[in-house]
């Protein structure tokens, strides 16, 4: 079991961080600041600033770009749309590149490799037909439009997804579909063109093989955005949460991905390899935070000593470096038995760092913002946003008692217990 990336992973996660450092962070906090001041002022804070184009131009002249596409792809599209070398990376080689993107909120976004695009270019590649890919796929990866993902739904307990009711009715040669979709990830992106909604098509069918997902295009007549949804107070511009209503849209058939009732068996090749950036780019945060916390306890004098001197916080900072390891070491597990054997390898694992990694995040950030005071809840520092994403990303990708369901349902099958 070797978790040391290749060479050609190493050099890309060096150059990324490096990126990170030297273009990106120079710009962030004004970038923050100009999106506050016309959410406030009454501007438009959903267009991106014109940093954003300048940066990602530059990130793709230096081929920093679509580092996520995976290893063994069908076509070579990291050839033509990624990064040096032409060939996709493996979940062991993309880790340490998502932890570099993930000390930055701009940073995923910058190098094309942001969710919810990342995952729904994944599903194109694995399972859309050459039209479909011809379509969505390649201006996708070009970043010439913008996607977004929609499974969970206001009027059901979404944790469990065989209980999604909208519906997504074959009708001829066209899909018919009427619902409700919320926190779907990226609709409020402007450039926002293709939607991949999980509907419900055979209520008769066993329960995996009861809903299907299918491309629907955003500008679709039927397709409606009724509003976008803080995250305790932050609208996450310039992609967003939003909840959309489907009023007998149609899209052709050809539109679903894979068939009808597919639509688990493309979560579960989607998800996995999703949790493992998401809960990377969590140590990415939390490498973050645990900086910050390191320099302002040291920095800040109270009571005649340094902070890092007071209460315990050399205690405390030595939890958190010895957590960021041990979580970055699980994921990298979770990594490597992904690319050992796939998703049905990797189960237990891939739960276990989607309760680690945020549960982990958020202390560590929590612990920085007690150093920073009052500071640490204002906008001031990255600190209170950090704690946000950590906490929501508790929830997204199934909550923390699901997953810990999984490991505990696999654990006791070792000793005999049924499914």
């Amino acid at each position: 079991m070797d978790f040391a990336p290749s060479p050609r992973a190493a050099d890309l996660a060096a150059r990324v961080r490096a990126f990170v450092d030297d273009e990106i962070a120079p710009v962030e906090e004004g970038y923050h600041r100009e999106v506050a001041a016309l959410r406030s002022g009454g501007g438009d804070p959903w267009q991106p600033l014109p940093v954003i184009e300048e940066l990602r131009a530059k990130a793709r002249a230096q081929r920093l770009w679509n580092l996520f596409l995976p290893a063994g792809h069908e076509r070579d599209y990291a050839a033509r749309f990624g990064t040096d070398g032409g060939a996709g990376l493996t979940n062991c080689d993309y880790a340490p590149v998502a932890e570099a993107t993930g000390r930055s909120f701009l940073a995923p976004h910058i190098f094309n490799c942001n969710a919810p695009d990342t995952g729904n270019m994944e599903v194109l590649l694995k399972y859309g037909t050459a039209e479909q890919r011809e379509r969505w796929l390649e201006p996708l990866l070009e970043a010439r439009i913008r996607s977004a993902f929609l499974m969970t739904e206001p009027g059901v307990a979404s944790s469990d997804a065989t209980t999604m009711e909208l519906s997504a009715v074959v009708d001829g040669d066209e899909m018919v579909i009427n619902g409700r979709k919320w926190w779907s990830t990226g609709v409020g992106h402007p450039d926002c063109e293709i939607l991949i909604v999980m509907g419900l098509t055979d209520p008769t069918a066993d329960k995996y093989s009861r809903h299907s997902m299918v491309l629907v295009p955003r500008d679709t007549p039927g397709v409606t955005v009724e509003r976008m949804l803080p995250t305790m107070g932050w609208y996450d511009e310039p992609h967003g949460h939003g909840e959309v209503s489907f009023t007998d849209v149609r899209v052709p058939l050809t539109n679903v991905l894979a068939g009808p009732g597919k639509a688990f068996e493309i979560a579960q090749g989607r998800l996995g390899p999703g949790r493992v950036h998401h809960c990377m780019r969590l140590v990415g945060l939390a490498e973050m935070a645990l900086e910050l916390a390191c320099r302002r306890g040291l920095e800040r004098v109270a009571f005649g000593k340094p902070l890092v001197n007071l209460g315990g916080n050399r205690e405390r900072i030595a939890e958190a470096r010895i957590a960021v390891d041990s979580t970055r070491l699980l994921i990298l597990d979770a990594a490597w038995k992904l690319d050992q054997g796939g998703p049905l390898n990797a189960l237990s694992e891939v739960s276990a760092i989607k309760v680690a990694a945020p549960a982990m995040a958020q202390q560590v950030v929590d612990f920085a913002m007690q150093l920073h005071g009052g500071g640490g809840l204002s906008d001031d520092f990255p600190l209170a946003a950090a704690w946000v994403n950590a906490r929501a990303l508790r929830l997204a990708d199934g909550p923390d008692e699901v997953h810990k369901g999984v490991v505990a349902r696999l654990e006791l099958m070792k000793h005999g217990a049924s499914r």
